[in-house]
C-alpha cells in the first residue's frame, strides 16, 4: 500500500467569516517537487465512488486523522484540476477556528491530498510520474505548500528499486 501526499499551494478563490471557502486541492499538469504530475482524469473514478455513497472526504488538518476540521460540501474535476468547497466548523471546533483565521491571515496557503496510486506512468528520461488515476483519501489545510523533497525521494526510490517503504516511512513522506 502507497499512501502518498500532493501539496498545492491553497488557490483560495474566496473565503468568508462563517468558514466556508472554495478552492484548487489539486492542479492538473504541474510537475510538483517530488516530479509528479496528475493528469485530467485523475479523479474521475475516486470520485464517482464518492459520489455513490454521497459522501466526500472530510477536510482535515495538517493529515491528521484525528483532526478534522470540517466537511467538503463540493468536489468536482474540471479544466484546471480538483475544485472543492468547504466548510470549516468554527462554532463548534476550536482549531477550525484557528485554521480559518490562518487561512484569511495568509499564513497558512495549502492543500494538500492524500491518495493511493491506482495507475501512473513513469518516464525515466524526465523523472515524472503521471499519475492517471488516484483513490482519493483525505484532503488537508496544511501550513507548508510542499514536504522536503528528501523524504519523498526516499520512498520513490525505494519504489524504483522494487522495494516496499515501511509505513512509517511513508508517514513521513
Amino acid at each position: 500500500m502507497r499512501v502518498k501526499y500532493l501539496n498545492v499551494p491553497l488557490k483560495i478563490k474566496s473565503v468568508s467569516d462563517n468558514g466556508e471557502f472554495e478552492g484548487y486541492a489539486s492542479v492538473f499538469d504541474v510537475v510538483d517537487s517530488y516530479g509528479d504530475v496528475v493528469v485530467k482524469g485523475a479523479f474521475e473514478k475516486t470520485l464517482k465512488k464518492w459520489g455513490e455513497r454521497k459522501d466526500f472526504p472530510p477536510v482535515l488538518w495538517q493529515h491528521q486523522m484525528d483532526e478534522p476540521i470540517g466537511p467538503f460540501t463540493e468536489m468536482k474535476e474540471d479544466e484546471r484540476g480538483l475544485f472543492v468547497k468547504g466548510r470549516l466548523l468554527i462554532e463548534d471546533d476550536p482549531l477550525a477556528k484557528r485554521a480559518l483565521a490562518h487561512m484569511k491571515a495568509g499564513s497558512v496557503k495549502g492543500m494538500s491530498i492524500g491518495y493511493m496510486v491506482v495507475d501512473a506512468e513513469y518516464h525515466k528520461q524526465d523523472d515524472i510520474y503521471y499519475l492517471k488515476e488516484i483513490d482519493l483519501w483525505e484532503v488537508s489545510i496544511v501550513t507548508f505548500p510542499a514536504n522536503t523533497e528528501a523524504k519523498i525521494t526516499e520512498v520513490k526510490n525505494m519504489l524504483l528499486k522494487g522495494e516496499t517503504p515501511s509505513p512509517s516511512n511513508v508517514e513521513r513522506a
